[in-house]
């Protein structure tokens, strides 16, 4: 829309002082890869709202005019996928009015595009409060925070949902120190999905083994959230996430917190903590019930978080959809089969190949970690391509010191292996490394393990008359898992 005369900003994000109808756009608050967040004022009820706009900026751009334009036409079936689950969510969150979830006033398609109205909310997210406050939060501040959050994860699974995304990131931490957990970036999901990105879905430490899968064997339930409800516990009592799921399901190093005994929490809170971390989801409370009870906390009503927290509650005007409500259904009993993630867009084909977890964020330039260790030798592949060095200087491509000069010719070392990839192989498989044989037989769990150095390579797998290929590049150290 550029009735308003106003001026395309640097930025993706729409300008300062353009308006959707009574909305007018005061600041941007939020920009990110998947959509942009403003803070606008509602002129017909005079009040501050936040408005999410739904814009992947590797797919789309912004026009002239202010409207979204694709890529290229190879993008349109991911961005209208993305899309729908962005506006499926939105008609999600538009049916409940906890104080303890994002609450939704209206959606609407502008712009070749989608927006959701949302209530604005004060303070800040939970990483950043655990950044900023880390000497208030202790068990006392967690038992505070713990019933109205499990509360508001409880009402979505009795709606026979998941939220599937549940960090440090996804839950606020509002000035009344009330939380609400945010949204479950479902179109960030389906993008993932039909791009093969898989790490750009999954936080590493915080999803549990069944979320890398997408087969009925590994099925998701309930006991999913709890587990990265566990690991948001874990990260706030130890400073760090727990390990990651897929290197723990190969050899599980998993310190218990009741074994570590940190100061100043309680056996009963760091237990319910150690079995909501299991590794098997069999394992795992299998409800946000059975989690309450483990706390020794009860789960608080609607009614007990607004009287508690003295929160007002503004009547909001009901949400009038473009189209009719997806009906949902009440599940019997809890049941894994009855709850959705929310990834409602265009039918997805299982991907073959799992993507890269590189879940060390390390410079390239530290000591290589050795994080699992693998009962299978592991042996040095040679990159396909090496990393350039300056040309005044021949260096090594790890080591960064410069090789002195010599009369006759030096042989600098190769690039030092610095990451373990781990391959998921059936027996008999073949495995080729930018085609060269690997002689290499899979462990007791069907793994085999490469370390590698930095570069780029190319992962053949036979099995049978089956070929299965996967390119990838390493830059920097971590572990890595190809499926």
């Amino acid at each position: 829309m550029s009735g308003n005369g106003i001026i395309k900003p640097n930025s993706n994000s729409l300008p300062i002082g353009y308006r959707f109808k009574e909305f007018e756009i005061k600041e941007v608050i939020g920009e990110g890869g998947f959509g942009i967040v403003y803070r606008a004022y509602d002129h017909q009820l005079e009040r501050i709202i936040a408005i999410k706009e739904y814009i992947p900026s590797t797919l789309v751009m912004r026009n002239e005019d202010l409207t979204l334009s694709l890529r290229g036409e190879r993008f349109q079936r991911t961005f209208q996928a993305g899309l729908n689950s962005f506006i499926q969510e939105a008609r999600l969150l538009a049916r409940f009015s906890h104080p303890a979830l994002l609450h939704v006033l209206r959606f609407w398609e502008e712009n070749g595009t989608a927006y959701i109205g949302t209530r604005f909310y004060t303070g800040t997210t939970l990483k950043k409060f655990w950044g900023q406050h880390p000497e208030q939060i202790n068990e006392a501040w967690i038992r505070n925070l713990l019933p109205p959050l499990l509360s508001a994860i409880d009402t979505i699974h009795q709606e026979g949902y998941l939220h599937r995304d549940i960090s440090l990131d996804n839950i606020q931490i509002q000035d009344n120190l009330l939380p609400v957990l945010l949204d479950f970036g479902s179109a960030r999901k389906e993008i993932g999905n039909l791009s093969d990105e898989t790490e750009i879905m999954l936080k590493p430490g915080f999803a549990p083994i069944e979320q890398y899968t997408e087969n009925s064997e590994n099925e998701q339930g309930p006991w999913t959230d709890i587990y990265a409800l566990g690991a948001v516990l874990h990260t706030l009592i130890v400073d760090t996430p727990p390990p990651v799921s897929v290197v723990r399901s190969i050899e599980d190093r998993y310190q218990s917190l009741t074994e570590r005994r940190p100061k100043g929490y309680s056996l009963d809170l760091l237990d319910a903590i150690d079995r909501a971390l299991a590794l098997k989801p069999e394992d795992r409370p299998q409800t946000i019930t059975e989690m309450a009870d483990l706390l020794h906390i009860s789960i608080a009503s609607e009614n007990e978080i607004v009287t508690t927290r003295t929160v007002a509650i503004t009547p909001l005007p009901a949400v009038t959809p473009p189209k009719a409500k997806a009906e949902v259904k009440t599940p019997e009993v809890p049941s894994v089969k009855r709850f959705r993630p929310l990834m409602l867009g265009a039918g997805v084909a299982v991907v073959l190949m799992v993507g890269i977890i590189a879940w060390l964020n390390r410079d390239a330039s530290s000591e290589p970690t050795s994080v699992v260790n693998n009962p299978v030798t592991t042996q040095a592949v040679e990159p396909l391509t090496v990393v350039d060095t300056p040309s005044e200087q021949p260096t090594s491509v790890v080591d960064s010191t410069p090789v002195p000069p010599a009369t006759a010719p030096v042989v600098a070392p190769g690039p030092a292996p610095v990451a373990v990839v781990y391959f998921k192989l059936q027996s008999g498989a073949e495995l080729n490394i930018n085609g060269n044989k690997q002689s290499v037989e899979p462990d007791e769990n069907g793994f085999v393990s490469l370390r590698l150095a930095p570069g780029q390579y190319q992962a053949e797998v036979l099995v049978g008359d089956d070929l299965h290929k996967k390119s990838f590049t390493i830059e920097n150290a971590g572990t890595w898992l190809i499926n």
